[in-house]
């Protein structure tokens, strides 16, 4: 791997990106760069956000300004007006050590008149919006007849956007010959015609592969009902307690309500879509940037551009109809060589969906079950645990108060102070899951052929130690209570027989008997008959509804009612 004074890059600009924590090139920075120095050399590079783009066409835009000159020389392109800032910023960064640069953003959704007094001040490198820089060329403050590089980045997310025609305009206002440089996550149909018609003999370089997702990252579903995404939402969240996620929803009224749910439920959470005014946004974005707000619930339009650090997630609620969206929403994790996960909540008419985006990105997803409650209080407890550990103890703050703090606890042992502490900590997610609403599992075709038990239905099927579990096709509309159960028992058994735990449904019911009498009972109750109904008793581990092969063929009414435990189990 090369240097960047290999590459070629100045000492004053090297000294700036090392003081940024810049050591060693990334392999878009090393490809690009050289390139990027010479003239008339036009690229197209297709590379993920988050692998060092920004350096790669900053550092050469930089090398070759003329500080002498204050006309503008270098044109950077973004979707939106978060990305021309954080652009900006970096390129400032770059320039530490540079006399006489001049670097400014101009974009929408903010006034007008000081971009304009900066353009005319003078302005080496314009980082813009197509939108606000056609309006500021028509008012002839833009003037772009000295350009000498154009840079498109995420030009995939601009023509998405609707920007075509205004990047044609801008082009046909650019000098011929300049260097073009377009950023695209994405190879498609109308990045290679904005290629054919505005860069000339360009190199390719593709960072990956061509229309790949980030390699770092993992691709998950969840396959439940529409009833139940908001609620498997919760339980994914409360599954990652470090999480710092974008949650992407497919339309602004659904951003707003997740967004509102998650904070009436107590998440650390806001919303971000087109609806808030500029400064909501920026306000927004801010807090989540600097980690203030956990989780982002975003409309893909609003979170385009926006390049946040550290993020371990990307939630989908529910699938784009534009794989290329995907790869976007994908791309904002896993970056810079850290892992990140996309997980994508989805109901079963979604599933060719995925089968698409796998095959178009190259990857393939893993299906993975909701997590279980019991599995959620474990990861919260650890979570608890290990920061009460760690937390680091500043011995001169609270040596004024340790005297009152002893005596305070001095009647309460060590085990009890954990335990209260923890309860504090971690009482609301006991309290939440003990009573939980149940998410259920949407199977795939080849799954219902072979459909498992749910944790609830395993459950059913373990008795206390001692006892055998029976099944029996009575329940509450048979009137068949615990009381009628032992009547029942004791008259068929000729005698009082030991019952533990009885589980009772609407439509059978499960019954625990010692280990010793459950062939006794089973022998005595299956085939008689109770209010004209042949009763079925057999055991609960075995299959429990299940008609002994002996029996003679039940009646429709009868095999109605046999049918419908097998059903719901």
């Amino acid at each position: 791997m090369k240097t960047f004074e290999e590459l070629g890059v100045s000492e004053r600009i090297r000294r700036a990106i090392e003081e940024l924590g810049f050591v060693r090139p990334m392999p878009v920075q090393e490809e690009v760069i050289p390139y990027l120095l010479g003239n008339r050399n036009d690229v197209i590079a297709l590379a993920q956000t988050g692998t060092g783009k920004t350096a790669a066409f900053g550092i050469p835009l930089l090398q070759r300004i003329d500080t002498s000159r204050r006309e503008t020389q270098a044109l950077v392109l973004s979707p939106t007006r978060e990305l021309c800032l954080q652009i900006t910023d970096d390129i400032r960064d770059f320039a530490k050590y540079m006399d006489g640069v001049h670097v400014e953003a101009v974009y929408g959704g903010a006034s007008i008149e000081p971009q304009i007094r900066a353009l005319k001040k003078g302005v080496q490198i314009v980082v813009a919006t197509p939108g606000r820089l056609i309006d500021l060329m028509n008012r002839k403050v833009a003037k772009l007849d000295a350009v000498r590089n154009v840079v498109l980045d995420e030009a995939d997310e601009m023509l998405n956007m609707g920007f075509s025609e205004s990047i044609n305009t801008i082009f046909e206002r650019v000098p011929e010959d300049r260097n073009t440089l377009l950023f695209s996550a994405t190879m498609s149909r109308e990045i290679e015609r904005i290629a054919k018609g505005y860069l000339h003999d360009y190199k390719e370089i593709v960072v990956g592969s061509r229309n790949e997702g980030a390699e770092n990252v993992n691709h998950i579903y969840y396959m439940v009902n529409a009833k139940d995404k908001y609620l498997a939402l919760k339980r994914i969240v409360d599954f990652y307690p470090r999480i710092f996620a974008i949650i992407f929803c497919r339309t602004k009224v659904e951003t707003q309500e997740v967004a509102d749910k998650l904070i009436r439920d107590g998440y650390n959470a806001e919303s971000l879509h087109g609806d808030l005014s500029q400064p909501q946004r920026d306000l927004t974005m801010q807090k989540f940037r600097n980690h203030l707000t956990q989780l982002l619930v975003a409309t893909d339009v609003a979170a385009r551009g926006l390049d946040v650090e550290d993020l371990t997630h990307v939630i989908n609620f529910g699938l784009p109809d534009d794989i290329e969206n995907y790869t976007h929403r994908s791309g904002r994790t896993g970056r810079a060589g850290k892992k990140g996960t996309s997980i994508s909540i989805v109901h079963s008419r979604e599933k060719q969906k995925i089968r698409n985006i796998e095959k178009e990105i190259g990857k393939q997803f893993v299906r993975e079950e909701i997590p279980s409650a019991e599995e959620i209080c474990k990861k919260q407890l650890y979570k608890v645990m290990d920061q009460i550990v760690k937390t680091d103890v500043e011995e001169e703050q609270i040596a004024p108060f340790i005297k009152d703090i002893n005596r305070y606890f001095e009647y309460i042992d060590k085990e009890d102070i954990i335990k209260k502490i923890v309860s504090l900590e971690f009482g609301k997610f006991l309290a939440y899951y003990a009573d939980a609403p149940e998410i259920e599992k949407v199977l795939d075709k080849k799954e219902k052929r072979q459909k498992p038990q749910t944790d609830r239905q395993k459950q059913q099927n373990k008795a206390q130690k001692g006892y055998k579990r029976l099944f029996i096709n009575l329940g509450k509309n048979d009137g068949f209570y615990p009381g009628e159960i032992m009547q029942f028992l004791n008259k068929h058994l000729r005698g009082r027989q030991a019952v533990g735990h009885i589980d009772l449904l609407s439509t059978f019911c499960y019954i625990e008997v010692p280990s010793e009498d459950a062939r006794k009972v089973m022998r005595a109750l299956d085939g008689t008959y109770y209010h004209n109904r042949q009763v079925r008793c057999n055991d609960a581990a075995h299959g429990g509804g299940k008609k002994p092969q002996q029996q003679q063929q039940p009646q429709r009414n009868e095999g109605w009612a046999m049918r419908k435990p097998r059903k719901k189990r």
